[in-house]
């Protein structure tokens, strides 16, 4: 099975790619695992906040894993940032992934077919002086159209004294917004940077506690700024799309069939990897 597929595209890849970079609202009638309220806000300001995915002794058996994860990852010569892709490689992070209870809400935004597709551990370290500036998600991903929302769990709890993330409400029907590349000086965990968040609505903040999570549309505008506490931060991104979606660069060799149906067969539904 061909799993190759460009980890990082550059902007010259995703300039060659017509995408349709337009915000699909959720069109469920009858949501099972959100409200109708939440899906209705979903729509209008672009993200739902907070939801109890897992329990205190759940997450405190998923942060004992990271925790044993970023001491591998460190030892072997990467970052707090380096973990990505990660259900690819270990089964409990898969298992994350396509967990019914985090599908199910993602399901009622998408709709019932549905791949999970990324996983990624954002891991601010006390005092590690990286902030995530104001972007959008679509910018990065070679995916048409944009039909896809991204999970952030809480491993850690998120408040604004160790950086949790933002959101700009409602910045998801401006469609694709410019940016600029970021500075060396900006200490940005990402190479892009969109200023002047503020004429497109309110900032709110996505405080969470361990075992909550958030969901956020590709298109919303968001970022976090750094961790100057003494605690950890620690979240993991689960992004999804709709079956119909088209990934360039090979990227469909990462999506997981976590929903419904792939009538295409078109992404890859690698198996669950052997090594947690």
């Amino acid at each position: 099975m061909q799993t190759e597929f460009k980890i990082v595209p550059d902007g010259e890849d995703l300039e060659r790619i017509e995408r349709d970079l337009t915000f699909y609202p959720s069109t469920t009638e009858n949501p099972q695992a959100l409200s109708r309220e939440q899906v209705d806000a979903f729509n209008r300001e672009g993200y739902v906040q907070p939801i109890r995915a897992f329990s205190e002794p759940e997450i405190g058996g998923i942060r004992a894993y990271f925790d044993k994860l970023l001491k591998q990852t460190l030892a072997a010569g990467g970052d707090s940032y380096s973990i990505s892709s990660a259900h690819l490689k270990h089964g409990r992070v898969y298992d994350l992934l396509t967990d019914p209870r985090i599908v199910a809400c993602v399901q009622d935004l998408l709709g019932e077919n549905v791949v999970g597709w990324g996983s990624h551990f954002f891991c601010k370290m006390p005092h590690d002086g990286k902030a995530v500036a104001w972007h959008q998600d679509a910018s990065y991903w070679p995916l048409t159209p944009t039909k896809a929302v991204t999970v952030w769990l809480a491993i850690d709890d998120a408040d604004r004294e160790n950086g949790c993330m933002r959101f700009i409400g409602g910045s998801h029907h401006f469609g694709h917004l410019t940016f600029r590349p970021s500075e060396s000086g900006e200490h940005n965990v990402l190479n892009q940077t969109i200023d002047n968040p503020e004429q497109y609505g309110e900032s709110v903040d996505d405080v969470l506690r361990a075992g909550e999570m958030s969901l956020h549309s590709d298109l919303l505008l968001h970022g976090s700024e750094a961790n100057d506490s003494d605690r950890r931060r620690c979240g993991l991104t689960l992004r999804y799309a709709a079956t119909d979606v088209r990934a360039h660069l090979g990227w469909n060799a990462k999506g997981v069939l976590v929903s419904g149906v792939d009538p295409d067969g078109y992404w890859a539904n690698p198996p669950r990897p052997t090594a947690d």
